[in-house]
């Protein structure tokens, strides 16, 4: 019996080293753990430690190494302590690399880009690019016009005709330009248009012994004015700062002259032994005029807004031994004709919705002189006040494509009723 003893007592003994041994290789296991664990965070404190000391060193920054920083501050300390704290292995590879969520700003050299709602554009070109746009332009305008011709006796009776006019005019332009950059403040342009006209007079004369109403239809298509520009960008703007861009444009006369179509006249439209309504059976699809257009854009960036305007000066030169196309192919002499002087300023602001979509708003006003004929100002010819609210909407279709679209509505008499305007930039 006391041997048995003594053996059990030796079997529970070794039974016990064996489990104090286990336990110890247990704790020599996680004890190394730990240490692997420790090393990693200090690697990681380490790091943003670097990182802490880079930024608030002496060397500059640049808005490339600011991309990178942003948007991934303590990610790897996180996700390191993160599975700590869930009990989990040490991890076998090192964090990934902080990867850029978003493109570095550009240079504050040239001007933020809106959605255009004038014909110049606000950016400009790059050195070395090419920009196709081709554009489809609608304008519709109504305006009503009472001729008297008599005299009166008091001023509620009246001795005479009474002409009552209505025209109804359509416009329709397809334009392709094409602009490219001669350097990053430089760019040059030519624009080729092609209009279509309609107009439809309704009129009907009073006292004159019938009261049924007379139109007159008439359209005309062909090419029209072909215009080169060039814009230059004088200085470097950026935030609360404005960018100035002077332009200068140059318009020809190869469209259908004015005083090529035929009028619907007998001999003559004006003075004495006129005859005929004085319509035009084709119509123009030009001025009749060489012009040249200075102009000076501004653009002044207030996050997240931008704002816009321009001022410009239209000089049209004047012709020489000008004759009107009148029936029965008979010219009419007109002398020398000289377009009013056109005054004109726009001004707008515009607003981007999100990374491809922007919106703006505007105001354009021109104000047109009165047209001299052999050095007189014409009889009836008056200064004429245009004025324009603008709506424009961007959306960029790609990288190198974006859809603008604009309406405008005429807030005086002589300005269209309504304008409707799609472009379709591309870039290349």
């Amino acid at each position: 019996m006391l041997l048995c003893a003594a053996v059990q007592a030796q079997q529970t003994a070794g039974a016990g080293q064996d489990d104090l041994a286990a336990q110890l290789e247990s704790l020599k296991a996680q004890l190394a753990e730990q240490r692997h664990l420790l090393e990693a965070l200090r690697a990681s404190m380490q790091e943003q430690q670097r990182r802490i000391d880079m930024l608030q060193g002496s060397e500059p920054l640049d808005n490339s190494r600011l991309a990178r920083q942003r948007g991934t501050g303590l990610r790897s300390a996180y996700l390191t302590l993160a599975e700590v704290q869930d009990g989990g292995s040490a991890p076998q590879a090192p964090p990934p690399a902080p990867q850029p969520v978003g493109l570095a700003p550009s240079p504050p050299v040239r001007p933020p880009e809106v959605a255009p709602l004038f014909e110049q554009p606000g950016v400009l070109t790059p050195k070395g690019a090419y920009v196709l746009e081709p554009s489809m332009q609608f304008g519709y305008s109504s305006s009503n016009r009472v001729a008297l011709v008599g005299y009166t006796i008091i001023p509620a009776l009246l001795i005479g005709l009474i002409d009552v006019r209505e025209v109804k005019r359509n416009t329709l332009t397809g334009a392709l330009a094409v602009r490219t950059g001669l350097s990053n403040r430089l760019e040059v342009e030519a624009r080729v248009p092609y209009v279509y006209r309609s107009d439809a007079t309704v009129s009907r004369e009073l006292f004159t012994g019938t009261a049924s109403e007379r139109v007159f239809d008439t359209s005309g298509r062909a090419l029209g004015d072909i215009e080169v520009a060039a814009r230059y960008q004088l200085n470097n703007g950026g935030a609360d700062k404005p960018y100035y861009v002077a332009g200068l444009r140059f318009k020809s006369r190869t469209g259908r002259d004015p005083f090529q179509v035929v009028t619907d006249c007998t001999q003559r439209c004006v003075g004495e032994n006129a005859t005929g309504t004085g319509l035009p059976l084709d119509l123009p699809t030009g001025s009749g005029f060489y012009s040249l257009q200075p102009s000076l854009t501004w653009l002044f960036p207030s996050d997240p807004a931008v704002f816009f305007g321009s001022i410009s000066y239209l000089h049209s030169f004047k012709r020489t031994d000008v004759s009107r196309l009148v029936l029965n192919g008979v010219r009419e002499p007109l002398g020398t004709i000289e377009p009013g002087k056109i005054f004109g300023v726009n001004f707008g602001i515009g607003l981007a919705l999100n990374e491809k979509a922007s919106l703006s708003l505007g105001y354009d006003h021109s104000s047109v002189g009165r047209t001299r004929q052999n050095g007189l100002t014409v009889p009836g010819s008056v200064r004429t006040q245009l004025g324009t609210l603008l709506m424009g909407f961007s959306y960029r279709l790609s990288k190198d494509r974006t859809l603008n679209v604009s309406v405008g509505a005429g807030l005086t008499r002589d300005t269209p009723d309504v304008s409707i305007s799609v472009r379709l930039p591309m870039t290349f």
